[in-house]
């Protein structure tokens, strides 16, 4: 058993690793699927290219980063932007060209680029 004192110093870090979630939330996520239909589909390039441009567009505000299965195969590659306030936008069947646009009118411009967009009716859970 661990004493009181370890348990403390435990609590602490997790507190403070959750802070640092809590800031994070402030950050607009873009989240590319990267399971094995992902990958298969093209999603490797739509990832290197989402961070090449927050990179060079200096879009400090913005995280890219990669998950598993996001559950919808057939439209892979797939990529989510979750905005801060729990707005998220779920864009299919990607490619570098069509990131480039996101990036220029949603990531930078605040404007989704609903020609890409999968309606919020084939995400929901049924």
């Amino acid at each position: 058993m661990k004493s009181l004192e370890e348990l403390k110093a435990i609590r602490e870090r997790v507190q403070s690793q959750l802070n640092v979630r809590d800031e994070d939330s402030k950050q607009t996520r873009v989240v590319v699927g990267m399971a094995t239909c992902g990958i298969a589909a093209g999603a490797r390039p739509v990832l290197n290219r989402f961070a090449e441009l927050v990179q060079e567009r200096k879009l400090d505000d913005v995280m890219v980063t990669q998950t598993g299965c996001i559950g919808i195969c057939k439209y892979e590659p797939v990529v989510e932007i979750y905005e801060p306030g729990g707005k998220k936008t779920t864009y299919v069947h990607m490619t570098p060209e069509k990131a480039e646009e996101v990036v220029t009118r949603h990531l930078a411009g605040g404007t989704p680029v609903k020609e890409y967009v999968i309606p919020a009716s084939i995400t929901a859970p049924q």
